[in-house]
């Protein structure tokens, strides 16, 4: 999960699994796979950092050839 902020100042976890695409309209806007958006005051690289830090703790980008490796070390 990872945490962001609305427009009026709340703050709420949005799952990261479920995040389709980040973009800036100027404001930043989250698309979930199931169509939902959200537009959030947080910047697009703060959100992409946190996604990644989400990805990170779950290991979800522990596999080498995800990461982008070619060899194993």
């Amino acid at each position: 999960m990872i945490q962001v902020t609305r427009l009026n100042g709340t703050v709420f976890t949005l799952n990261a699994l479920y995040i389709e695409k980040v973009e800036t309209f100027p404001d930043t806007t989250i698309t979930l796979t199931t169509g939902t958006k959200y537009v959030v005051l947080d910047t697009a690289e703060a959100v992409h950092s946190r996604i990644i830090e989400f990805y990170q703790a779950v290991q979800l980008l522990s596999n080498p050839h995800i990461r982008g490796e070619e060899h194993e070390e």
